[in-house]
């Protein structure tokens, strides 16, 4: 882990970069981070609509059903 997310107390996630459900809402969206929100006591999923937009948190425990890699995607690579 790099220097820069640990400052941010950024957690690895295996699904990081990649489309996922929210079962908590419904919705779908690209993991960002798995990190803290202000002064809540546990880290959050940070997720953005595909096409751009406004990111929202979810608990992490709410993701699933990520999308398939395909040899033009992997974990970390903004699409």
């Amino acid at each position: 882990m790099s220097t820069a997310r640990s400052s941010l107390l950024h957690r690895d996630h295996r699904w990081i970069g990649r489309e996922v459900e929210d079962t908590a809402t419904g919705r779908r969206g690209i993991l960002r981070a798995i990190a803290p929100d202000g002064d809540k006591p546990r880290p959050v999923a940070w997720l953005r609509p595909e096409g751009g937009g406004t990111e929202w948190t979810t608990d992490p425990g709410s993701l699933a059903n990520p999308a398939p890699l395909t040899p033009d995607s992997h974990p970390g690579k903004d699409r």
